[in-house]
């Protein structure tokens, strides 16, 4: 299950994620978003764990928890929808 970790402290880094939700089950992926001009965090991530129950489990706990002095967010990504509109008809 892929999972959004948001409002995350800059300071927070990739290897500080991956212990926090490895109390829960097995991670296979840590994504934390950088900035491309400054190459600082942006504030969110995401997690992979391949097992749905433990990332529930984990999902459930960490929400609105505190870390580094902030409420993070922590949910399930949802699928993108597609865009259901129509292609533009020129007038021409």
């Amino acid at each position: 299950m892929n999972i959004y970790v948001g409002q995350l402290p800059y300071s927070v880094n990739e290897t500080e994620l991956k212990e926090l939700f490895s109390e829960f089950g097995e991670i296979a992926s840590v994504n934390l978003i950088m900035d491309r001009y400054s190459g600082r965090p942006k504030g969110f991530g995401f997690i992979d764990m391949p097992n749905n129950s433990e990332a529930d489990q984990a999902i459930k706990a960490l929400n609105k928890s505190m870390l580094g002095g902030r409420e993070i967010k922590v949910n399930q990504v949802q699928p993108q929808r597609k865009n259901k509109r129509t292609k533009r008809r020129s007038r021409y």
